[in-house]
């Protein structure tokens, strides 16, 4: 590096005695805030070029700009083009001849308009690939299946919802690319028992395998659990599969660690058994959505030792059941009983007492609980980190204390409309390792709570009070005082948080996703403090919130330069704010349903934010815009949402009028 000279003198430079390999290593640590390293580039030429050299990853936000970016960064190896909505066949040409070997991954799942020709440039000029992601990619055919099956060393492929690639598609990549180690053909309708079956005798080294919904039967199952090093398969939505096809297997896959048989209604405990017979490795199991966990189900994974995670989410289950989980799985970390019907307190009381080293419980929306279970849960799982009881409406406000006092290594925990009140806060502000909080909906929690929990829960980053009336700015400013670094908050229709609460969370730097929706009394003054301060905000939600207007918009285009996400609806907002965000390079989707707009001004901010992949408008402004201009913004990437709803901007009602209501209709 070049030293300065000032009157003739040569100033030391402290980086002069590093090496390139040890400046890495420091950028290495610069990954947390995005804007860091474009600082550090900033500094000095040499600086400039030593970022140059370093970056490795690249995820542009739009294709136009590939050329330039790829020529400053010529040892990029995995390119992320997952935020760019139209990417064609010339960019991928571009990036097959900058990048040539180096590159060994792309992500093209959310990116249209290429086709086949571009895949085959690629492939071709990039033999070192080893990762494409293509899920998404709706329109691509067989012809975009025989382009990737050239790349010989790949290893990882995603073809998720690729809808119209068949047998013969998948065929292609068997043959070609045998050293596939993972390969996802989830909501890949047009494929088969024959082309998993190709799959599974061409590439022996698969390691992951994802089936989901698709069409296959028994005939592909045989090939499939013979492959030697076969640890992770998804057979989520397989309705071509059942007990009968499942009890004519012979042998059962020996290095299968994780097997998922959400959705798979026809297969019941016998099926299940037969599968499981010789899975001596298996550590999570997955039976959502699926057959009772009856007795006879549970005592067919008496041999599975070794498992750890089993999730039952949506299942019926029998009081038996429960209990026999709990006495053949002893070596279980992870129990989910989401949305569970016939969980009572005897069952799930007998199953984790028997799991003293429990790490997650899922219990949402188990509503015939008490306190007996949480007594239970607590006294015997002392080191559950993640803890969710949302909707456990039959709990009393007691027993949430108890969660407090005996569960202090929680790190996750969700108590969303819950009967929990301010004694239950004060308890769980014991736990000092808590990063993720959620109170939505409750209904009996104040200041005084929350001022407990931002006194204590220093390591907070996401914290939900959604609809939780009792909040005011004080339970706000703790928060922001005590969790420096919170990144997500939800205050939506809490009535009462003005621009104090702005004020004081615009000292958090590493906000990234503010929620407060029907928040009347917040007006663009708090805004403002919001941009200037959380620099690293991606996710805005200010619908109905009326005093936002123009004045907001201006600082929010200046500063919040990492702006993805925004919902304006019901504010105050007009051409004139909505053309200033055209200044945010990121913003990639709006909500803009009841603003002061005109045609020729939405239209004039509608071509200005070019990165634009969503927007949702009112039905009427469809007729008022000339069809050129909607096909040159879908051509760009644009999907429009038009929704046809009356203006309806009356006074929110009362949280338990709003709970009573919500519970009717459950």
């Amino acid at each position: 590096m070049k030293r300065k000279k000032i009157a003739g003198e040569s100033v030391f430079n402290s980086f002069d005695v590093l090496s390139e390999e040890l400046v890495f290593l420091i950028l290495d640590f610069l990954d947390e805030n995005p804007l860091d390293k474009k600082s550090f580039s900033l500094v000095c030429k040499s600086f400039h070029a030593i970022e140059s050299r370093h970056r490795k990853t690249l995820r542009p936000l739009r294709s136009e700009h590939i050329s330039k970016v790829l020529t400053r960064y010529p040892n990029v190896t995995r390119v992320d083009l997952s935020l760019c909505p139209r990417v064609t066949d010339f960019s991928l040409s571009i990036i097959s001849s900058l990048c040539n070997k180096m590159l060994k991954s792309i992500d093209l799942s959310r990116s249209k308009f290429f086709t086949h020709v571009g895949l085959s440039n690629l492939v071709s000029n990039c033999s070192n690939l080893v990762e494409i992601n293509m899920s998404n990619a709706t329109e691509l055919r067989d012809s975009a299946a025989a382009a990737i099956a050239a790349a010989k060393n790949l290893e990882r492929l995603w073809l998720g919802r690729c809808k119209s690639i068949t047998d013969m598609g998948i065929g292609c990549i068997a043959v070609g690319c045998k050293k596939l180690r993972l390969i996802s053909l989830k909501w890949c309708l047009g494929v088969g028992d024959l082309g998993v079956g190709l799959i599974a005798v061409k590439c022996k080294e698969i390691r992951s395998l994802d089936l989901s919904y698709l069409p296959i039967t028994n005939k592909c199952l045989p090939s499939i659990l013979k492959l030697q090093y076969l640890e992770h398969l998804v057979l989520e939505g397989c309705f071509g599969i059942d007990d009968d096809s499942l009890t004519a297997l012979k042998q059962g896959c020996k290095s299968l660690e994780t097997l998922d048989m959400s959705s798979c209604q026809n297969v019941s405990h016998v099926g299940l058994s037969s599968i499981t017979s010789s899975t001596g490795c298996l550590r999570q199991l997955t039976l959502a959505y699926g057959s009772p966990v009856t007795l006879a189900l549970a005592d067919s994974l008496q041999k599975l030792s070794t498992l750890q995670s089993i999730k039952l989410d949506g299942c019926r289950v029998t009081c038996s059941g429960l209990k026999a989980i709990g006495n053949w799985c002893v070596s279980l970390k992870e129990i989910s009983l989401s949305k569970c019907s016939g969980v009572t307190d005897e069952g799930l009381s007998s199953l984790v007492t028997k799991h003293k080293d429990l790490r997650k419980l899922d219990i949402t929306c188990c509503r015939n609980i008490t306190h007996v279970s949480v007594a239970h849960i607590t006294n015997s799982c002392t080191s559950l980190a993640s803890l969710r009881m949302e909707s456990c409406t039959q709990v009393p406000k007691e027993a949430f204390v108890l969660i407090g006092q005996r569960c202090c290594l929680l790190e996750e925990l969700d108590l969303t409309d819950n009967e929990i009140d301010d004694e239950g806060l004060k308890s769980i502000s014991r736990c000092l390792k808590l990063y993720s909080l959620k109170l939505g909906i409750c209904l009996n929690i104040t200041d005084e709570g929350i001022l407990h929990i931002g006194m204590s829960c220093s390591k907070l980053k996401e914290i939900d009070l959604y609809r939780s009336a009792g909040i005011t700015d004080a339970s706000v400013l703790a928060i922001a005082r005590g969790c420096l670094g919170l990144e997500m908050i939800n205050i939506a229709y809490c009535n009462n948080i003005t621009d104090c609460s702005l004020l004081a969370l615009s000292k958090c730097p590493k906000l990234n996703t503010f929620e407060s929706r029907g928040c009347p009394l917040i007006t663009s003054l708090g805004l403002a403090a919001i941009a200037v301060g959380c620099k690293q905000l991606t996710k805005l939600d200010l619908k109905k919130c009326p005093n936002v207007n123009d004045a907001g918009m201006i600082p929010l285009a200046h500063f919040s330069q990492n702006l993805k996400q925004i919902n304006l609806s019901y504010t105050s907002v007009t051409d004139v704010g909505l053309l200033s965000l055209a200044c945010i390079c990121c913003l990639q989707s709006m909500n803009i349903l009841h603003l002061g707009l005109t045609p020729s001004g939405l239209a004039s901010a509608l071509l200005a934010c070019g990165g634009l992949t969503k927007v949702k408008l009112h039905e009427s402004f469809r007729s008022q815009f000339p069809p050129p201009l909607l096909q040159h913004l879908e051509a760009r990437g644009c999907v429009f949402q038009w929704r046809d709803k009356l203006f309806d901007f009356q006074p929110q009602w009362d949280a338990k009028c709003w709970k009573l209501q919500l519970e009717a209709l459950k």
